[in-house]
């Protein structure tokens, strides 16, 4: 259910399930609550995760290094802070990146140096199981998720593989919901900020049958209202939760759980979400999928 207004209200395929039994919870990580699960004298890096990702959240001055030698398929890498900067070298090929943009790294062996220090969010996917012991919420997952179809992988570009970097600085185009990229394994969509509260009249309530909604908090507090559909066994009905979640924070939302996210700071309130893998119903509206000519959507 979606306002007239909102760029979503064109999507028709906020369908229900009617032979489900059983769901999930949601997955709160408010890092501001929580102490890092690595650090150093550079960085600070707390761990979250979904059925199909992990999440890395860093505080990282400069001289911060990040490594992957075994990467298995692409990951994402979001410099939220304009004044940040960091190097990403692939082979013999380094890449320089300012703040306020999104990276697409290519598998295998990958390093990131950071030159002007900043917060830096890594999106794997949970093909990477050397990650697996390092979210907080391991072992929510020990048994998979009920509802959440099984990773798949979207095409690679027909271009190669390579580091790919996207500024964020993109203006606000009617029609167009967020500022939305993919690659094969994410699509991330840096949402338009809310500067005060969304207005209460205007909230979006829906639901996705087969795949998790990721809320990375970066700016401000929201809360998260969340609502289970009902069964015939009263023993798997859940209670609605109103839950309030300032930044930085990542929300993991079920499938099949209706939702919406409400805006309640004064002042400057930033989300970003987060699907693993891609968004079908998004990637085939014209427009809104930033790299959109890089990327092929699967034959279906």
């Amino acid at each position: 259910m979606f306002d007239t207004e909102d760029p979503r209200s064109k999507l028709n395929n906020q369908t229900s399930k009617t032979n489900t039994t059983q769901f999930a919870g949601t997955e709160y990580g408010k890092f501001y609550e929580l102490a890092p699960v690595e650090s150093d004298d550079y960085t600070k890096t707390w761990w979250h995760r979904g059925q199909n990702f992990f999440l890395a959240y860093s505080e990282a001055s400069e001289g911060s290094m990040f490594f992957r030698k075994y990467q298995q398929d692409e990951y994402v890498i979001l410099l939220p802070d304009k004044e940040s900067q960091a190097i990403v070298k692939v082979g013999d090929t380094e890449t320089i990146s300012e703040g306020y943009s999104l990276i697409i790294v290519p598998p295998g062996e990958s390093e990131v140096k950071v030159t002007k220090g900043g917060r830096v969010i890594r999106l794997f996917t949970t093909v990477n199981s050397d990650l697996a012991e390092l979210p907080y919420n391991k072992s929510s997952y020990k048994n998979d998720h009920p509802n959440v179809a099984l990773f798949q992988p979207w095409p690679n570009p027909p271009s190669g593989s390579k580091v790919r970097v996207y500024s964020l600085n993109v203006p606000k185009k009617e029609g167009r919901f967020g500022r939305i990229w993919r690659c094969s394994t994410f699509m991330v969509n840096f949402l338009e900020p809310n500067y005060g509260p969304r207005d209460p009249s205007k909230l979006s309530p829906h639901a996705h049958d087969d795949f998790e909604q990721c809320s990375l908090a970066l700016e401000g507090e929201f809360v998260h209202h969340i609502r289970w559909p009902w069964t015939t066994d009263m023993t798997q009905w859940r209670a609605d939760e109103h839950e309030s979640c300032g930044s930085p924070s990542a929300t993991v939302i079920p499938a099949q759980a209706i939702h919406t996210s409400q805006a309640i700071n004064p002042n400057l309130n930033q989300l970003v979400d987060i699907f693993c893998p891609p968004r079908i119903d998004f990637s085939k509206q014209e427009g809104w999928v930033l790299n959109a000519d890089e990327y092929p959507i699967p034959e279906e």
